[in-house]
């Protein structure tokens, strides 16, 4: 099937280029214009697609080669991408750069998988001539990508922009789509986002449309979209989608400020799934949802909440009644934290759930980052992989847990990477699986119906 789908790829030539606050930047601007916009992140990262959905105001979806097929990174794209205007996909790192030496898994090789034009965010600071040669390195060295255009980002001033304009304009054949001063304003630096009443939300709105003006005012828009529009139809086969199962079971999902990493196609394989879901907040709600079969915590930030979290004594005395109690439950990375019997941070100790009987220690360095392999235990109560057992999924965790009993059970071995003690992840007590990892429910890895199964099957 050909899918016309206007599309451009937003990369840089090194991480902290300024391509998210460019390419929110370009979201908001776009969608001023009237335009659907539909945004996609390279990669496992949470946050950045928050900030694409602030801007784009719709959910935006995680292409990540490490959990994913190539067929099933071109469907989620077609199925999401189909009746947006535009879509946007934002890179992690430079163009080219991944894992592998021979770039299969580089952002260049997500623009190649999806016939994408490429859009250069530059980092100008200090640069004027240089500019030419990086582009032509770039320009040259990927066989099958092309490079539509550049942002010129970070410019100092006019005289700068125009040195730069003259230095690619004569050297090379790749048009100049705008430039952008440097503002500190601009700057994503507060990573920590606290999406939870209007007022915040009011602030956060009204600070990407300034981002949003301030981008269209120094990128021709039209031109942008000339480059988006030129992308090739997109050959795509589109599997049936099963129909949705009458939902039969109720799952309890913490969301809010300090937990808030979700995939947004997770939370639809579990509607998919028949599971209702009934979202709730341990900072603010009294208490757990009522006649729940099944609970997930999520990631996020519980250290810079956990005073809060700490206060909300009533949520922690529920949660760790309803697990010891044997509701089946999943905990990632943040979840773990906010399980476990404290949580500390900056000098600053905290009371947290219990329900795991151990001590969440914040650390100056990252103890887990990355790729993380596993393989399901014999005692695993749901198994996330397919087949095998084996679990293809990422870890990035300043976190460590401290004093878990020596026989404490797991759901599975690490293969590769950190978990919670270098060799297992995945703390079992009860109908609780709790470890650092992020799962992503895809084809290999279809955790969210295996987890639903096991709550369904002990559903009271």
């Amino acid at each position: 099937m050909a899918l016309s789908i206007p599309r451009i790829f937003i990369a840089a030539a090194h991480k902290s280029s300024g391509k998210t606050t460019i390419s929110i930047g370009l979201a908001a601007a776009l969608r001023a214009r009237g335009r659907a916009v539909r945004m996609f992140k390279k990669g496992p990262d949470y946050i950045d697609p928050l900030w694409h959905r602030l801007a784009s105001g719709r959910d935006s979806y995680n292409l990540d080669f490490n959990t994913q097929e190539r067929d099933e990174m071109c469907v989620l794209f077609a199925r999401k991408g189909r009746g947006a205007d535009i879509c946007l996909i934002e890179a992690n790192k430079g163009l080219y750069d991944g894992i592998a030496l021979d770039g299969s898994d580089s952002n260049a090789a997500v623009a190649e998988l999806l016939d994408a034009p490429v859009v250069l965010v530059i980092d100008c600071e200090g640069m004027t001539r240089g500019i030419a040669p990086l582009l032509l390195g770039y320009a040259a060295f990927g066989e099958n990508i092309r490079i539509a255009g550049v942002i010129l980002n970070r410019v100092g001033g006019p005289r700068h922009e125009a040195k730069l304009r003259a230095a690619v304009e004569r050297y090379t054949d790749i048009p100049v789509l705008g430039a952008v001063g440097k503002d500190a304003s601009m700057s994503l630096r507060e990573r920590h986002l606290g999406l939870t009443t209007p007022g915040d939300m009011a602030v956060l709105d009204e600070r990407m449309a300034a981002i949003g003006a301030r981008v269209a005012a120094g990128v021709d828009m039209a031109r942008l979209e000339e480059a988006a529009a030129s992308a090739p139809a997109l050959d795509v086969t589109l599997p049936p989608e099963p129909a949705p199962r009458k939902a039969d079971i109720r799952i309890a999902i913490a969301r809010d400020a300090a937990f808030c990493f979700y995939y947004p196609d997770d939370l639809e394989a579990f509607a998919a799934a028949g599971a209702e879901l009934v979202f709730f907040s341990p900072i603010s709600d009294a208490a757990l949802p009522e006649n729940i079969d099944g609970l997930f915590l999520g990631g996020g930030f519980p250290e810079t909440h956990m005073a809060a979290l700490a206060d909300n004594r009533g949520m922690r005395a529920a949660i760790a009644a309803a697990i010891a109690a044997g509701l089946p439950a999943y905990a990632e990375c943040g979840g773990l934290m906010y399980l476990a019997e404290s949580l500390a941070w900056k000098g600053e100790r905290a009371p947290m759930c219990g329900a795991v009987p151990g001590r969440a220690v914040m650390n100056a360095r990252p103890q887990g980052r990355g790729v993380i392999r596993l393989a399901a235990r014999e005692n695993a109560p749901w198994r996330a992989g397919a087949g095998d057992g084996k679990v293809a999924a990422h870890e990035f965790h300043y976190a460590s847990l401290h004093g878990l009993p020596g026989d404490a059970s797991f759901a599975w071995d690490v293969l590769r990477g950190s978990g919670i003690d270098g060799r297992h992840d995945g703390v079992v007590i009860g109908n609780l699986v709790a470890g650092f990892t992020h799962l992503r429910n895809t084809q290999k890895t279809p955790w969210v119906e295996a987890f639903c199964a096991f709550a369904r099957a002990r559903k009271g």
